[in-house]
């Protein structure tokens, strides 16, 4: 899934040193995007999480697409996600609000999602803060309307990571077959619910995280 282990070892080298602080205020400073600007096919790059589980399920996942439309209600976008997980698809779909440059779902978990600078003029650079319960959680991910981006994009994701005290990104493999835009989708919240309310599968999921890091990282 990684696009190699050169460039994640070279990711790891990153964290040695901090980036400045005024490369950094830019570089995580979150920009203007309009509706339709944000509408259409998004193919998922890469990124970085630290919701349990997030990196060894980066493992296993060897695409990930999502396709934003409008709704008959100006503020609400429809999306719909799809993934393969150990060489099986499957594809949530499900409303968000979208106002000011700013995603957010409020039920049946609260996330906000913004989007910060790229070196790529068809990517999508997106920053989520996640809250389930007592627990908060952030994601960097990196989405393209093609399945390739500069090296320059990539570096400049690694370095937002940076900045945001964030693990190093893990990047998908181009080469990796999507799926099929025909599948029957199941409803999209109450799945991610449940997998952020998992309280006790937790522990096991940084765990493992932990141990894929190690061995296949």
């Amino acid at each position: 899934m990684k696009t190699c282990t050169a460039a994640v070892f070279l990711s790891l080298l990153s964290l040695g040193s901090a980036a400045p602080q005024t490369s950094c205020d830019s570089l995580v400073k979150p920009i203007t995007i309009s509706k339709e600007e944000i509408l259409g096919k998004w193919l998922y790059i890469g990124g970085s999480s630290n919701i349990p589980g997030s990196r060894s399920l980066a493992f296993l996942m060897t695409s990930f697409w999502l396709n934003i439309s409008a709704t008959s209600q100006s503020n609400v976008l429809n999306l719909f996600q799809t993934q393969r997980i150990l060489d099986e698809c499957s594809s949530f779909i499900y409303d968000v609000t979208f106002e000011n440059s700013t995603m957010l779902i409020e039920k049946p978990f609260y996330l906000k999602e913004v989007y910060l600078p790229t070196d790529c003029s068809d990517c999508l650079s997106v920053y989520e803060e996640i809250i389930s319960g007592k627990d908060t959680f952030r994601s960097l991910l990196l989405f393209s309307r093609s399945n390739c981006v500069s090296s320059a994009a990539v570096e400049m994701l690694k370095t937002q990571a940076v900045c945001l005290k964030m693990s190093p990104p893990l990047m998908t493999d181009s080469r990796d077959e999507i799926c099929p835009d025909n599948l029957t989708p199941t409803e999209g919240l109450s799945a991610i619910n449940t997998i952020l309310e998992a309280k006790t599968a937790h522990h096991a999921a940084r765990f493992l995280d932990t141990v894929f890091d190690y061995f296949v990282n």
